[in-house]
């Protein structure tokens, strides 16, 4: 068994000795990653959310340390996921920039190299996903570890996911040979659509009126109030799961040597967040405790983070490097100076964004390609292809947004004349987009062509496009339409858009009938 010890950040924040670069060290760090499924920033009680009763994760945040600033660079799945597992950013990964897509198997994960360097690795429910993983031989990969999924549970509503996640990670625990560090994916499914309607109120005790703010992009009123408790239950149950493994980890006296890092990969699967590109898509919670090297805890961290961080400070503290573990160069920065409440290198003072395909429903299996940068209380966007629809095409349901009761009532406020919600979730855009998230989390009034905020957008615009162009971003490279033309994984989704209009009208699963638009739209 091989494993790196070379732990430069880890000795300055714990006084570790150094062991030889060959030899296993028990005293490795073991790790903890829970990812909920659709997850928006804001929605725990570490943040003051009094609808969400998240008490695993705000004890997370009270032993280590709150974010309050971090993102992920694309607020869909397995771009998200690509990103968080490889510390890369998604337009920097090939194919992977997509979702539903072939990894590419020139890019490893930090699971996988923790693996070929002395760690036990696992996993629960959901990794890398949807799409394709195999290696150069054409093998399956498991890109986050050995799954451990046996174990089952009667789940309190018919929207969440049946798998016993906590007992899962007990069978993980059982397994981990004693000698060995671990490392274990908690990748819930939820707060993942489909959701029991209703059960926010009848399972959960919840009321209409313990929503504080319904975001301004859609209505205000019972059924947007009740999706948005549904979603707040399942929340809680990826919670409940989660508070579940600390309690094993604390009864097996591991808990001071585990870094538990919980996060989700991308906003709420409400329409104008999940998939898109701006505030509320791609800010996240994030949680991270560590007893052993955190020093200070319970203090909040307002330095904006992304998730392409998580992969360099996870590797950093196993003792490697991507020259040393065989991955790839990383984007992202580790944390560890965070760790020790002294901040080294470069201010962290944005984050960037972005998107190709991340779905189905548009001619020629186009994606609706953004970049984006956010800077103290600005978040600018650049839309490459404003001539789409940002959502996917209205006759094939706008499928860049998941089928909800949400949806639903902002597809149907258009028809009564008031189009401002339908505008603001499904309506084309500009190129250039620049919202004060300080004022306007919502994103809802485009400053970009205000005589005072003009020389800002210039200026976020100049930032972003010299670091894409550093970065050698395909984008910015004239080969942006490489990322329309990567096969899809299933196979099945290619050419969605094409046979839908010739009749053949294709399954999805995600989209309500009510959803598709019966006659052409012209963009507003």
């Amino acid at each position: 068994m091989k494993f790196h010890v070379t732990l430069r950040c880890v000795i300055a924040i714990t006084g570790w000795a150094c062991a030889d670069a060959q030899t296993p060290d028990k005293r490795a760090p073991n790790i903890l990653v829970a990812v909920a499924d659709d997850w928006s920033f804001g929605h725990a009680g570490a943040y003051g959310c009094s609808w969400v009763k998240t008490p695993a994760f705000d004890r997370i945040a009270k032993s280590g340390i709150l974010f309050t600033r971090a993102y992920t660079p694309n607020a869909k799945c397995s771009p998200s996921r690509a990103a968080m597992l490889t510390g890369r950013y998604p337009w920097l990964l090939g194919a992977a920039a997509n979702h539903n897509c072939i990894f590419p198997p020139s890019f490893q994960t930090y699971p996988e190299a923790l693996e070929k360097n002395g760690y036990f690795v696992g996993m629960t429910t959901k990794g890398w996903s949807p799409g394709i993983a195999l290696d150069a031989a054409g093998n399956p990969r498991n890109m986050a570890g050995k799954r451990f999924d046996s174990q089952k549970l009667v789940p309190p509503t018919t929207g969440i996911f049946p798998n016993d996640y906590a007992a899962n990670f007990a069978d993980f625990l059982k397994a981990a040979p004693a000698a060995q560090p671990w490392c274990f994916w908690y990748g819930s499914a939820e707060p993942h659509r489909n959701y029991e309607p209703g059960s926010g109120i009848a399972k959960g005790g919840k009321k209409l009126s313990d929503i504080d703010r319904v975001p301004g992009c859609w209505p205000d009123n019972p059924t947007v109030r009740s999706d948005m408790l549904d979603y707040a239950l399942e929340v809680e149950h990826f919670d409940l799961q989660l508070g579940r493994m600390l309690d094993q980890l604390a009864a097996a006296g591991m808990l001071k040597n585990t870094i538990i890092i919980v996060t989700s990969d991308n906003g709420m699967p409400f329409p104008r967040i999940k998939g898109q590109a701006y505030e509320q898509s791609n800010h996240l919670p994030l949680a991270i405790s560590w007893p052993a090297g955190i020093v200070q805890p319970n203090r909040k961290e307002s330095s904006f983070v992304s998730l392409i961080d998580l992969a360099p400070t996870i590797l950093e503290l196993a003792g490697l490097t991507p020259a040393t573990s065989g991955m790839a160069p990383f984007s992202g920065r580790s944390l560890t100076d965070l760790f020790a409440a002294k901040p080294t290198g470069p201010p962290r003072d944005h984050v960037l964004l972005g998107r190709e395909r991340n779905d189905v429903g548009r001619p020629l299996d186009q994606g609706y390609p953004i970049r984006g940068i956010i800077r103290d209380q600005c978040a600018y966007f650049y839309n490459f292809a404003p001539d789409r629809w940002p959502s996917g095409n209205p006759e094939t349901g706008y499928m860049d947004s998941d089928g909800s009761p949400t949806k639903t009532e902002v597809l149907q406020s258009r028809t009564t004349g008031d189009t401002r919600f339908w505008q603001a979730c499904f309506g084309k855009r500009p190129d250039q987009e620049l919202y004060n998230i300080d004022k306007d989390p919502d994103c809802l009034e485009n400053l970009a062509l205000i005589a005072e905020w003009i020389p800002v957008a210039h200026s976020l615009k100049q930032s972003l496009f010299k670091k894409l162009t550093t970065q050698e971003d395909p984008r910015m490279m004239g080969h942006g339409s490489d990322f329309d033309s990567y096969p899809y994984a299933p196979e099945t989704l290619r050419g969605f858009y094409e046979r839908y209009m010739r009749g053949e009208r294709p399954a999805t699963g995600w989209i309500r009938p009510t959803d598709y638009e019966t006659a052409p739209i012209e963009a507003n």
